[in-house]
Order: C-alpha cells, then structure tokens, then sequence
C-alpha cells in the first residue's frame, strides 16, 4: 500500500503537468526524464501496470520470484502474477500470442524466433537471467561403466572436469549389445541441448545433425538425443527411457537425492561463466510499453544483486521451495544455490559460481552471446544454410536490446540501488574467450571462423 500511495503521490501532479504540455509524444519525452532519489523510485509513467508473467520449474527463474517477493516489482509500480508453465512450448507459444506479458527463457528461443527456426516471431531480451547453472547427469548404470576411464586424484576421487572421453567407450558398448544410447535435454533450442552436443563432439563422438526436412537432430548420431520437460528428467532416468540428461537445477541434484543417478560435468566446466536464461517480451509489447519494459528490467536487476549477496541465498532456497514456485526440497536446493555442488553421492565440492545471477555483469544481455547460440545453430543445422558474418550482428542486434537494460540501470544508479560501476563499458561484445572445456577460441567478431574449427559439424568454407 505503501508502495501504491507513493506511486499515486507522483503520478497525480506528473499527469496536470503532461496534461498542460499536451500530446503524447511530451507524455513520453518528459516522463522519460523523470528521475529521482532512493527514497522515490517510482519514476516512471507505467503504461500497463497489471503484468502476468510465466516460467518453468527451475532454480535460475530466481530473480522472477524475488522481484516479485521482495517487492522490487512493486516498488516499480508493477503489480505481478507469475505462473508457472508445463513445457518451452509452452512459454514461446503464450509469449508471442500475448497471454503472457513476458518470460523466464531458455536463450535460445528468442534467437529461433528471429532466425527463422521453429515458430517465427519478432521477440526481445533485455535482460539475462544467469549464467551456469546446468549440469550433465548420466544413470548410475552408465556412472559405474565410466569410472574405470576416468583419472583419480590422491584421494581417490574422479578428477573434474569429466570429459565424453570417458563415456565413448560406454556408447560403443551399448552400440554393441544392439541398445541405442538415448539421453535428454529440454529443447532443441536449449542451451542444454547445444552444451550436451558441445560435450561429447569435444571427445569425438557424434550427436547427430538437424536439416531443414529432419528436424529430430539425430542424423549419424551416435547418441540419440530427445526432449524430455526438466520436472520430468529424474523419473525418466529412473524408468530407463534415457541413459542421461542435460538440465538446469534442481535436477541433477535430485538424481543424486534419490540415489538414481550421477552428475558428471557442469556448464561451468563445458563453457565457464556461460549464459543461461533471459527474460522474453515480444517487441511489440516494448514498442506499446517503453516505460513498463524499463521497470520490469530494474527490479529484475534489483533481484539479480540480491540474490548474489552471499547472505540472501538461504533466503531464496526457502523462497523457491514455495510450491508456486520450483518446488523441490529445500536441501534438494540448497546444495547447488549456497556455493556447492554434489557429483556421486556424499562427493560434494565448492562451486561457488555455479548459480550467478548478477556478478560478471551476468545480467546485461550481450550481443557475443547471443551469437554464440547462432553459431551453435548453425553448426548443427537448425540454420540450414550458410550465413555471411555480418548476418549474425545484424539478426542478434533484433533481438538482444542492451539499451533497455541501460537505461534501467542508469536509473538504478541515480536511485543509489547499484553502483555506476556494475554497468559494463562495453559495444556488446565480450573479449575472445577459450574458456571451453575442449580450448577451443570463441571470438563473435568472427562466427565464420569459429564455427569452421570444429571437426563436428557444418561448415561454411566458402562464406566470408
């Protein structure tokens, strides 16, 4: 209430005032311009305060809940629903028909939309969620077959990162004995399914190719890659529908929890400090709502640093155990969310980036990776045919907006809620980075390159 009558408060004298300047593009200018002290962050004339958002089960929707629990929304003068959702699908298909205001996503799905694989459509990030927080989990059976391929330390403990060096030899087994090695990931456009591909290509093996007539991605496979919804991974693992997964948490700490299975490698180890979720609003609703897209983007920030203050992650483990939220035990949540990550059962190990929600500028929404995910795209064949460089610029600029995400932080900064500092100097783009777990270089300045490094895949010798 208090929040409102603050609201109330500015707005009433604000509106005479755009009333006697008259028109709505004054409306827009001045309103634009308003800013103020902490003691006063409702600054912004909110075209559509009534807001309904959605996500899927996973610890990284984290900042959605905490904005909306710690009043960050409110305080922006947003009054928010957050429904959670039975599938990817799901969220992109209510997204773009406009029965959800925005969403938890997996990054992938904005880029799809405006490359022209799977629904098309016209949405926009202006802002990312994390960065890590997925992992690798294989069943026990498989786990058991792997050990004796994988070096000990001098505890006798498996050294990480576990390479797909280590699994090669389980697939050919299995290839032997007339049994396909099936595993899972979330959706063909998930983050998972590009870092699982990524894995085992590093150690040779083939995860299969996408063309525009087969769009299962399992061409020369030499696993077999499904979907399979994240809350649904653990029980499929158990029923032996999949011999492993790649998902986000909780779920491969619940395949330890219940004794059914193995985490053997994390995101963090494929591709350190990666990305992992962003929140999706389609460019029309931006385009109709400027003023809304902006404080939505400032409480989400506002919920990012809070949540990476050491001191809070308790406090969000409780919060996300909420059955409207993800759910699952707080001790299911708590081993990755408080700076470690359990591998075999009892082999629990400091992780402390695991899960970021804001340090590394984990919350502004880089063109560099964007169009990594493009460029993974196209080495697999959800783009079917080669793209010239400047194409992938030039589609990511569509999509990733960091100037919303600036302009929401530059009034953060004004409101004294984040240091000028934490806004990044930067064109977009991140140095070259070879923080992969096969040393490979990455520099999005140059996708032409980079996607003709790899002995897997597509390649695009001819394209300059």
């Amino acid at each position: 209430m208090k929040a409102i009558l603050k609201q109330i408060t500015l707005i009433l004298p604000l509106s005479i005032l755009l009333s006697a300047c008259g028109g709505k593009e004054k409306q827009n200018s001045i309103a634009a311009n308003v800013t103020s002290k902490q003691s006063a962050p409702n600054t912004l004339l909110i075209e559509k305060p009534q807001l309904t958002f959605g996500f899927i089960k996973l610890t990284d929707m984290a900042p959605l809940a905490i904005a909306k629990e710690k009043g960050f929304f409110e305080e922006e003068g947003l009054f928010v629903s957050i429904e959670a959702q039975s599938n990817w699908k799901n969220v992109l298909d209510r997204v773009i028909d406009g029965q959800l205001d925005g969403s938890h996503m997996l990054a992938g799905q904005p880029i799809a939309a405006g490359a022209g694989f799977g629904r098309q459509a016209e949405l926009v990030t202006p802002f990312s969620m994390d960065l890590n927080g997925n992992g690798i989990t294989v069943s026990n059976e498989v786990w058991e077959n792997m050990k004796p391929n994988i070096p000990k330390d001098s505890e006798g403990k498996p050294v990480h990162p576990i390479k797909a060096e280590a699994l090669k030899p389980v697939i050919q087994s299995y290839k032997k004995q007339g049994k396909p090695f099936k595993m899972g990931m979330v959706f063909p456009v998930s983050t998972h399914n590009y870092e699982i591909r990524y894995w085992l290509a590093a150690a040779g093996i083939n995860p299969g190719m996408y063309t525009a007539e087969n769009v299962q991605g399992q061409i020369d496979a030499e696993v077999l890659l499904s979907v399979t919804p994240p809350p649904q991974m653990p029980a499929t693992l158990e029923a032996g529908t999949i011999y492993g997964y790649c998902v986000g948490e909780p779920w491969n700490q619940q395949a330890v929890f219940k004794s059914i299975g193995v985490p053997v490698v994390t995101n963090y180890d494929i591709w350190k400090n990666n990305p992992e979720k962003v929140f999706v609003m389609t460019k029309k609703f931006v385009e109709e709502n400027p003023n809304t897209a902006i404080a939505v983007t400032k409480a989400l920030i506002r919920a990012g640093k809070w949540l990476d203050e050491p001191e809070n992650r308790m406090e969000a483990v409780k919060i996300l155990s909420m059955s409207q939220y993800v759910g699952a035990d707080e001790a299911v949540l708590a081993n990755s969310m408080t700076g470690t990550f359990e591998f075999e059962k009892g082999d629990k190990r400091e992780m402390p980036d695991f899960n970021v929600f804001y340090k590394y500028h984990a919350t502004y929404p880089y063109y560099s990776d964007g169009i990594w995910f493009l460029t993974q795209m196209r080495r697999w064949g959800q783009i079917p045919e080669a793209k010239p460089s400047n194409w992938y610029e030039e589609t990511i600029k569509n999509i990733y907006r960091p100037d919303i995400w600036k302009k929401a932080a530059t009034l953060l900064v004004e409101e004294g809620h984040i240091p000028e500092s934490d806004i990044p100097q930067t064109d977009g783009y991140k140095p070259a980075t070879a923080d992969f777990i096969d040393g490979k270089i990455f520099d999005a300045k140059s996708p032409i390159e980079y996607i003709n490094s790899f002995n897997i895949g597509n390649k695009d010798l001819s394209i300059q």
